[in-house]
Parts: C-alpha cells; structure tokens; sequence
C-alpha cells in the first residue's frame, strides 16, 4: 500500500475522477460564466463583446439589485449571530453526554438531509395566512397580531427556515470538534478547579477556532449563495422585495435569456464569496496560530 501511495501514477489515477467532476461541474462553468460576462449574448445568435458594461448597469441600473444584495447580507448576518450560536450551544450540551444524544443528533440532522424544495413547501404551508398553523395559532391567543405572512413579511418567511434547516449541519462540525479536543485539558481545567464557563471559555472556544473559522465561511457562503428555498417561497417576490441575487441570476439567464447580463450576477456571486472567505481567513488568523502554539 505504500509503495502505491508513493507512485505519483497511482496518485493520479485515484484523484482523476474526482479532478474530472470538479473541471466538468465547476471550474470549466466558471470560467464560461466569467468570460459571458463580458459580451451581450441571448444564449443562440453571436455574442457581442461589450467590456464591462454588464457590471456598470449591474450596479448602476439595476433597480433591484441592490435589494437582493441587502436581503443576502441580513441572510448572512442571520446565519452568524442565530444559525450558528444556536448550533454551538446544542453542541456543546450534545457533547457532554446528554442521555439519547444519538437520537438528538439525527433528528437536529434531518432538516439538512431533506431536499430544501420539501423544507420551502412545509414552511409555505405553515405561514399560509388561511390555514397555516402559525396564523392559526395566533388567531387563537393574540388575533390583533394575525396578517398574511407571505406578503407583508416576505423575506422574513424566508428568512426563518434558511437559518433553522442548517442548524443540524454546524452542529454536527461543532460536535466533531468539540470531541476532538484533548481530554488531558479538561481534566487539568478539573483539578485547578475551573468552573464550566471558564472551561467553556479558556478551553473549549479557544480550540474550536479552527471549527468556528470553517462554519463561519459555510454559513457566508451558502447565504449569499442562496436560491432554492427563496425560489419555491417567494420567487423573489411580492415585488421582488425578497429577491436574492441568485434569484435575479435565475430569472435573467434562464427566462429573459439575458446569459451575458446573467453571467455577470453570477459572476458577482464567485467574486463576492471569495472576498467573504479572504476576509475570514485573515481575521482568523492571529486565533488560529495561538491554538497552534498550544
């Protein structure tokens, strides 16, 4: 086994197939996306090259831009300061042997595993302003507060059940983590009599760094690439006042077939999350080599 690990021949042969998808299904995309961008172009007839004027009305024309790139950000901002805290602190009680943690772990896990156009329809179902349970149960205890929650508050619908589906899935990282710390620190913490938050505190956070780092660019990431569940609640609408940008992306490429001025949105979208992620790498940074100095 180790002389076939240390043939390069071998090596390739067993990362190929992976290398193949990941050339077919994302970067050769990319770079087609990247280079549509730049030229006017209805997906049939000849591209015309146009420079960067896609991106100057992109971010000078579009009127509804803006708000989608407003709703992504509040998406983002939803995901570290709910979506993530929520799934630390299950973590941290999950790990410390809570009786039927097993069972508490699967069911925490089996919104992520559920394909996010059923998520988007039961949540639909529930803030339906006729028969939805949330609306009936605040026609039975405060009426004064009922309204119809897929208009009114549109994005918040959305809102809601992009942060609850995902909870399950840091918690899962978070909890992996969490167990892979030493216990030699803890028992140390024990006999200097530390108490649970100073654990928590001096311990446990400071070694999760690198967990937290990588939940922090998911939980970016995967807001400011969100589409599914926005698409089957809203659509971006009433008024596109819960669009997203990928849903403009969507709607320009795929029904206007405007695939230059799509492009250009998905473009956006690329280079928006790679900023996201260099910026928490760096802030990371000076946190993730105190832990290796531990």
């Amino acid at each position: 086994m180790e002389k076939m690990l240390g043939n390069k021949k071998y090596i390739l042969i067993f990362i190929l197939p992976a290398l193949l998808l990941f050339l077919g299904f994302t970067l050769i995309p990319l770079i087609t996306s990247g280079v549509y961008s730049f030229f006017e172009y209805n997906g049939i007839g000849s591209k015309t090259f146009i420079g960067i004027k896609n991106y100057i009305e992109l971010f000078t024309s579009d009127r509804y831009f803006p708000q989608a790139v407003k709703n992504s950000l509040i998406l983002v901002s939803a995901s570290l300061f709910i979506q993530l805290p929520i799934s630390l602190i299950l973590a941290l009680i999950l790990s410390k042997g809570v009786k039927g943690d097993n069972f508490f772990r699967t069911i925490y896990f089996i919104p992520v595993v559920i394909s996010s156009m059923v998520i988007g329809q039961l949540w639909l179902k529930m803030f339906n302003s006729d028969y939805g349970v949330i609306n009936t149960v605040i026609r039975y205890f405060v009426p004064e507060y009922e309204h119809s929650w897929l208009t009114k508050n549109a994005f918040m619908t959305v809102l809601i059940p992009s942060v609850w589906q995902y909870i399950g899935y840091h918690m899962i990282i978070f909890y992996a983590g969490i167990k892979s710390i030493s216990t030699d620190y803890y028992e140390a913490a024990q006999i200097d009599g530390a108490s649970t938050w100073q654990v928590y505190r001096k311990i446990t956070l400071p070694l999760l760094v690198p967990v937290i780092k990588t939940c922090v660019i998911f939980a970016i990431t995967g807001s400011l690439r969100a589409f599914d569940l926005v698409y089957v609640m809203t659509g971006g609408g009433p008024n596109h006042i819960s669009e997203v940008p990928a849903t403009l992306m969507y709607n320009n490429l795929f029904r206007k077939g405007l695939y230059g001025y799509g492009s250009a949105q998905a473009f956006f979208i690329v280079i928006e999350c790679l900023i996201f992620t260099f910026i928490v790498n760096r802030l990371f940074k000076k946190a993730e080599q105190n832990v290796s100095a531990v």
